[in-house]
């Protein structure tokens, strides 16, 4: 079981990839574009796949169409990359999601941020010591969001669940990541970078060593020449690339990350490699500000 964990956390000290959702023009799961992204994402190098994770829009897809997904980067990643599939909602429903990826092999499942608007300390360790007691044979990435949530709690998961190996830490302040990382044990867990490229270069410097991109569904060089600058504590390097990404995610960011799905299909659509459609809540673009993510994408050495 040691073995098995370390390559899975191996496997989350990378540039953890988001894919996209394609839907057709009906509205329904483009299935055969969605293998099509997959293996670009994998012939580009990347090494590492999240399905069902909020890029690829998990709270509007049914419950069936995340097991769907799931099927289809299960089987499309075959040994070419490790899967970590999203997971949440309600207990039931999260443990369902979980043990549906452990039939179809997944290493791992990174469970969404409780939705619940009440959710307490011991609480939020109940709700992930269900989730990762029923697969105990995958490890489990919690992925936090709460500002408030201290770094003890973590621990005291990790102490009754050792399958609790990694953490997406998606709080947007660097010394709050520094601190709760210190508190629930630095060398203890694999610390991913939640907010992506933009938080990288400032969450490497206090112990992550991944991170999670949108962005890599339009540039899968772009993330990885990042990390491989943070790999080799090359900060000027990795700032550059940094500047390289900033307007476009400056974009995806702006008012409260309302096109923070919206801009990533729009650059694939403009390099023609899916429909811009989103569902709500998210909206596409107007047609006055395609032009801006466009020249963006064609820009970037795809």
């Amino acid at each position: 079981m040691t073995a098995t964990y370390e390559t899975q956390r191996a496997a989350l000290a990378e540039v953890v990839a988001i894919p996209v959702t394609p839907f057709t023009e009906d509205g329904t799961i483009d299935g055969d574009t969605h293998r099509a992204l997959l293996r670009r994402l994998l012939d580009g190098g990347i090494r590492t796949l999240t399905p069902n994770g909020n890029t690829g829009e998990f709270y509007a897809l049914t419950p069936e169409e995340r097991n769907l997904v799931t099927e289809l980067t299960i089987d499309e990643a075959g040994d070419r990359a490790a899967v970590l599939v999203g997971v949440g909602h309600d207990v039931p429903t999260a443990v369902a999601s979980a043990r549906h990826a452990r039939e179809l092999g997944a290493q791992m499942v990174m469970v969404h941020q409780p939705v619940h608007p009440y959710v307490s300390e011991g609480g939020w360790v109940d709700y992930h010591r269900a989730i990762a007691e029923a697969v105990p044979e995958l490890g489990v990435v919690p992925y936090i969001r709460n500002p408030v949530l201290p770094g003890a709690r973590l621990a005291d998961l990790a102490d009754v669940c050792p399958n609790v190996i990694g953490v997406k830490y998606a709080v947007p302040d660097a010394a709050r990541f520094a601190a709760f990382a210190r508190d629930a044990g630095l060398d203890r867990f694999v610390w991913v970078a939640g907010l992506a490229e933009p938080y990288a270069p400032s969450y490497f410097s206090a112990g992550a060593t991944g991170f999670t991109s949108g962005l890599v569904n339009v540039a899968p060089a772009v993330s990885l020449n990042m990390i491989e600058a943070l790999r080799a504590g090359d900060y000027p390097a990795a700032m550059k690339v940094w500047e390289q990404i900033r307007r476009f995610e400056e974009l995806r960011a702006a008012n409260t990350s309302a096109n923070n799905v919206t801009v990533v299909k729009e650059a694939l659509a403009s390099l023609g490699l899916c429909r811009r459609e989103v569902r709500p809540p998210s909206r596409e673009l107007p047609e006055s500000e395609r032009a801006e993510v466009a020249a963006i994408a064609a820009g970037w050495s795809i």
